[in-house]
């Protein structure tokens, strides 16, 4: 789970990254790609916070576990 996670991450990162590629800084609201450019954009930053978030819980979940055990 861990390892996908990271690789969920990075696919998110390059469609950050691709997305902003599409973005056009002259004429931001005019043209459909642009526009597209930044949804893909905010959609891709919602899903890599959503994966931190994630990623989190599970190592407070596995420290909670380990001070269970003890």
């Amino acid at each position: 789970m861990k390892y996908f996670l990271y690789f969920l991450m990075i696919a998110t990162l390059g469609m950050m990254i691709f997305s902003v590629t599409l973005i056009d800084i002259n004429n931001l609201f005019g043209a459909d790609q642009s526009q597209y450019g930044l949804i893909s954009f905010m959609i891709s930053l919602c899903v890599l916070l959503f994966l931190v978030i994630i990623q989190r819980s599970n190592k407070v979940k596995s420290k909670y576990d380990q001070l269970k055990d003890d």
